[in-house]
């Protein structure tokens, strides 16, 4: 048995589909919406953003894409096909361009 302080949340489909997401300011070139839902030694939010195109350099990330659609593009030419059911690993520096096609929406951990 641990010692230390256990953290536990409740998520339900229904919540993570209808949580209001507020703009983050984070992208210039895409709209983008996000909210932390936990942070307890690591962060739980979700996450909105396009239609339209951006760059990035990631931070470890793994996320479900929960609706929307697009591409994510690696700097070695690989890609992802983003749609809702989707997992996804990011690593940190990894240098992306994201093509959203419908808006996206994903639950991530960093």
């Amino acid at each position: 048995m641990s010692d230390g302080p256990i953290a536990t949340t409740r998520l339900l489909s229904g919540d993570v589909h209808a949580e209001t997401v507020e703009p983050d300011g984070v992208s210039e070139a895409l709209s983008t919406s996000s909210r932390a839902l936990l942070e307890a030694g690591l962060e739980i939010g979700l996450w909105e953003a396009g239609p339209g195109t951006d760059t990035d350099v990631e931070v470890d990330e793994l996320f479900l894409v929960l609706a929307g659609a697009g591409t994510v593009t690696f700097e070695d030419g690989s890609s992802i096909e983003l749609r809702p059911g989707v997992l996804v690993r990011l690593q940190e520096g990894d240098r992306t361009t994201w093509e959203i096609t419908e808006r996206l929406r994903k639950i991530y951990l960093t």
